[in-house]
């Protein structure tokens, strides 16, 4: 009876209040959530605004309310809002402000998480790479300089957002201060000071922090609420909560994961709806208030899949598509897992209420093979070189993704061992322009024997960013590139040349470069186009290729890499259009690959050997 009360109270209010800019009041009672002074119960899901195209963002929110979700939860992302230093962006796909805008045209509350650490697999946990670039300055720390840039960040975010708070006529209701900062330290001071930036930032709303269950005491902040990632046992909850926040609630789980993300070499993962129907029925019908991570998870493009990297564990760099067996599919379809949590959501709506209906799903389409007819050998396009005695990382370089390639000369004639240290991540290593071997940070490869022909010999080290460490300690180590030295046969090797391939624009390569010059085995740029008469999503397979990029009308779909699991990239119908679409694939490893073809399915759960010499 408890749990439909509290439906009954968000229903009515999002079919009464939504879009006439009223002012409510949202704050803390004894047990529960209060709305206008009513009990509240958050039943939220993770949407991530750039793993989204904008047009679909509307789409996506529909099916958050079909499910019976009241609320979505959000993160900020500082390397998007700010991707070099002093020029903010909220713009396209990153203006967060249309997007809470959009969820409250469409009847739902928002919990922001704009703490400058996201984790939430992406790039350097969501911090800018530039902030490497200021000698000392440490992230999540009370250093000086790292306070000024993160103070001039949320500035600028609170402008965007903090008149969007549920206290100023919007549907922002919570603000997140920090991120699972117990797993990370305990530094109440520290913690203090993120929350007076959020309020001199405007954030004057109801704040919170969240933490996994082990970790609450150091990751909470005295006055603020508590909630807890990763649990959903009810006594557990209120326990951790009360312990931590004064013998009061409300309750909240921030987090819960009904699935888990995907890396590069191991099997796709998925988790059947069984295993927490039940969980969730108990949770709500104990009246605690979730946030399901993720309730649609989308893809990460333009380089921003992060990483895990743990002293036990080797690097795993995460992939493009973030599906993560969530109950929206990658393309925002619903799965099984939709159908059961909506079941049992529904059992607590109060009687004669009923949800919206599902809407269809998103027809798909295949495309039959086509040729890619424009090739471009990268090493021979290359940009403006930087020169220096040892080589510099892509940090040094002002570069923040992509690849740099590293080119010198060495006395050939003997045979030894390469060695790079400290190599993030991925070298293509050629001799003369022809390719010697890879060298794979995952597989701690960092040498490679090389037999040298007679002469000067012309060594390139092609290194690949494969996505920065966001989580642990190793956030304070994330260069990318050659970081230290490169050594043959035991002594150093310098004067290097260093030309970088970004990516942030792939116009202008194919026009620099002569059609009849040989492309060797060596990256290259590929250029086409492919017709379709039905704009629909469709699925690019890229089975036969082996690793790199790929673009669709001047947007990037993300990564593959033949290893797996994924083997599609998702090509969303709002990026098509009837008639000629424009396709080019940056490939590093099977350069004579030059066919394509779309399907009408992902395939997400294929792992394989890539026989590569």
């Amino acid at each position: 009876m408890k749990a439909k009360l509290l439906w009954l109270v968000a229903i009515c209010f999002s079919l009464s209040a939504f879009g006439q800019q009223a002012k409510h009041t949202f704050k803390l009672g004894e047990t529960n959530f209060l709305l206008d002074e009513k009990p509240f119960q958050i039943i939220s899901g993770e949407l991530h605004y750039p793993r989204v195209p904008k047009e679909a963002w509307r789409a996506r929110m529909k099916m958050a309310k079909a499910m019976g979700l009241n609320t979505i939860g959000t993160y900020v992302f500082w390397n998007l809002h700010e991707p070099q230093k002093g020029k903010f962006d909220f713009s396209g796909n990153n203006n967060i402000a249309e997007f809470v805008k959009i969820a409250q045209q469409e009847g739902l509350w928002v919990i922001l998480r704009p703490s400058p650490y996201v984790c939430a697999e992406w790039e350097f946990g969501g911090y800018p790479y530039w902030l490497q670039n200021e000698k000392g300055l440490v992230v999540r720390s009370t250093e000086k300089q790292y306070l000024e840039e993160y103070k001039k960040y949320i500035i600028e975010v609170g402008k965007q957002l903090a008149p969007l708070q549920i206290n100023h006529g919007g549907n922002i209701i919570m603000v997140q201060v920090e991120n699972e900062y117990g797993s990370y330290a305990a530094d109440k001071n520290y913690l203090d000071i993120n929350r007076k930036m959020f309020i001199e930032a405007g954030f004057d709303g109801l704040l919170y922090t969240c933490d996994p269950a082990a970790d609450v005491k150091d990751g909470h902040l005295a006055g603020l609420l508590p909630a807890v990632n990763g649990i959903d046992n009810p006594a557990k909850i209120r326990q951790l909560v009360n312990e931590n926040h004064n013998g009061k609630g409300p309750y909240f789980i921030a987090e819960w994961y009904p699935a888990w993300f995907d890396w590069w070499g191991t099997p796709h993962h998925t988790v059947p709806a069984a295993q927490y129907t039940k969980k969730l029925d108990s949770v709500l019908a104990a009246g605690i208030s979730i946030n399901m991570y993720m309730f649609h998870g989308g893809t990460t493009r333009d380089f921003m899949n992060g990483a895990n990297y743990k002293d036990i564990s080797p690097y795993e760099p995460q992939t493009s598509s973030y599906d993560y067996d969530a109950p929206l599919n990658e393309a925002g379809n619903v799965t099984d897992k939709f159908r059961e949590f909506r079941s049992v959501i529904e059992k607590h709506l109060p009687t004669g209420q009923t949800l919206p209906l599902i809407p269809a799903a998103k027809p798909s389409i295949a495309i039959a093979p086509f040729k890619l007819i424009n090739k471009v050998a990268l090493f021979n396009t290359l940009p403006k070189a930087v020169k220096n005695s040892t080589p510099l990382t892509f940090e040094d370089l002002k570069q923040d993704y992509g690849y740099v390639l590293y080119r010198t000369t060495i006395r050939g004639g003997k045979k030894g061992e390469l060695q790079l240290k400290q190599l993030r991540d991925y070298a293509l290593i050629f001799i003369n322009q022809k390719r010697a071997g890879i060298l794979d940070r995952r597989l701690n490869q960092n040498t490679l024997v090389l037999d040298l022909p007679a002469g000067e010999v012309q060594l390139d080290i092609f290194v690949e960013n494969m996505g920065r460490v966001n989580f642990g300690k190793y956030l304070l180590e994330n260069k990318k590139g050659i970081t230290e030295q490169v050594t043959f046969d035991g002594a150093e090797v310098k004067n290097w040349s260093m030309y970088g391939f970004p990516f942030n624009n792939i116009n202008g390569y194919s026009s620099k470069a002569a059609p009849s010059k040989e492309t060797g085995n060596g990256p290259t740029l590929q250029k086409g186009s492919f017709q379709i008469s039905t704009v629909a999503d469709t699925y690019l397979d890229m089975t036969d290729w082996g690793k790199g990029v790929v673009w669709v009308n001047g947007h990037n779909l993300g990564k593959y890499w033949a290893i797996g699991p994924q083997q599609t990239l998702y090509i969303p119908q709002e990026w098509l259009k009837k008639g000629k679409n424009d396709i080019a694939v940056l490939e590093l490893i099977k350069p004579d690959q030059h066919i394509l073809k779309a399907i009408d399915q992902p395939i997400l759960n294929t792992l394989k050997k890539l026989n590569v010499d």
